[in-house]
């Protein structure tokens, strides 16, 4: 039985957006493509409030991840790390050969702008990762003041993952002076795994000219030069690329700020159904995730009983990651889904959590 998704990724994707994968193949170098590839990049340009490159990638988001520290990282990357998937970022920085530090905080805590500026005040680093929305945690980190920071160290390249938080809320991209802003497309952006946007600014291309092996799939000047012609350097998935392209018409007709207010609602709503059901959180208050809540499970719920149970139902649940596991639950609310759902799913949670009783 198919389960309706209310789990961190992927997410649920509109009938109309699996039907434009349907849309008859082109050849990839031809001016079809070349059309295609350009309308959704400019698409991409207005969402992200960018006139720096935007690429696009076969990939997952950790592809980009991996590009982004072998195409950037010269002397030495800071690694700010809060959660799984920002260790992880940590690990493959140095499997890539790169000398690199795991600037850690617990998690379920964010990443602060002290620390950061602390950290790059040593003047070790030339290269900065963090991830916006760690989905592993529930926490949010302020983008905005740690990007403030950022601007006073223009020698650090800086290389940050939206991949669950961007089209869910307003992330100016050159406004905020992010030189690489990596995400994947099958959480806020709603489109099924398999794709992955990244910008450029002229500062990283220019470090990027200065760094032996970048390698050749994920080489940031392969792709500029691609770029150029409206194309990718190697086949793109092309089906995913009528879907985005349908995707951002959506997004566009819904309106950016009533996307971003909707993500709002859906948040507001799920905190309040964590709290009336006895339950805690995480993160603490200012740095709860708008795109998934990350609750404490303090009321020592069998999860694992709960999620078999929602499956027998039709519904994904999410009980936990890694460490986590059992002691958190995680509630998505993001892409195209409306409040309406979240009351569909959270009615049903109630009624099992009821009946376990």
């Amino acid at each position: 039985m198919a389960k309706k998704l209310f789990i961190p990724g992927p997410v649920e994707v509109a009938p109309e957006i699996l039907q434009a994968m349907a849309t008859p193949m082109i050849g990839h170098r031809m001016p079809e493509y070349a059309s295609l590839h350009r309308g959704v990049k400019e698409k991409l340009k207005k969402l992200l409030f960018t006139d720096a490159r935007v690429f696009l990638a076969t990939s997952s988001a950790f592809g980009v991840m991996e590009g982004a520290v072998r195409n950037l990282v010269g002397k030495r990357c800071a690694n700010f790390c809060n959660g799984a998937f920002s260790d992880k970022w940590h690990d493959v920085t140095r499997r890539c050969g790169k000398e690199a530090d795991a600037v850690k905080v617990e998690w379920g805590q964010p990443i602060t702008p002290e620390l950061v500026d602390r950290t790059l005040a040593t003047g070790k680093y030339d290269a900065f990762t963090m991830i916006h929305n760690e989905t592993s945690t529930g926490v949010m980190s302020p983008l905005p003041e740690i990007a403030a920071v950022l601007r006073r160290y223009p020698d650090v390249v800086s290389i940050v993952d939206t991949v669950s938080s961007m089209s869910a809320l307003k992330i100016p991209v050159d406004e905020l002076g992010i030189d690489c802003c990596i995400f994947g497309v099958q959480k806020a952006f709603a489109l099924p795994p398999g794709l992955a946007v990244f910008t450029a600014s002229d500062k990283a291309l220019e470090r990027a000219k200065t760094i032996e092996g970048r390698g050749y799939y994920f080489d940031f000047l392969e792709f500029a030069a691609a770029d150029e012609k409206d194309n990718t350097p190697s086949t793109p998935c092309i089906s995913q690329i009528y879907a985005m392209d349908r995707q951002l018409d959506r997004i566009f007709a819904e309106g950016l700020e009533r996307r971003w207010q909707r993500h709002r609602e859906m948040a507001d709503f799920v905190r309040n159904w964590v709290t009336g059901q006895g339950y805690g959180f995480l993160p603490e208050p200012p740095y709860r995730s708008l795109t998934l809540t990350c609750a404490l499970n303090t009321k020592n719920t069998d999860l694992a009983a709960l999620k078999k149970r929602l499956g027998e139902r039709g519904y994904a649940f999410d009980d936990g990651y890694g460490k986590l596991k059992g002691k958190t639950f995680r509630i998505a609310h993001m892409g195209d889904m409306q409040v309406a759902d979240l009351e569909e799913y959270l009615g049903v949670v109630t009624e099992l959590s009821r009946a376990e009783k």
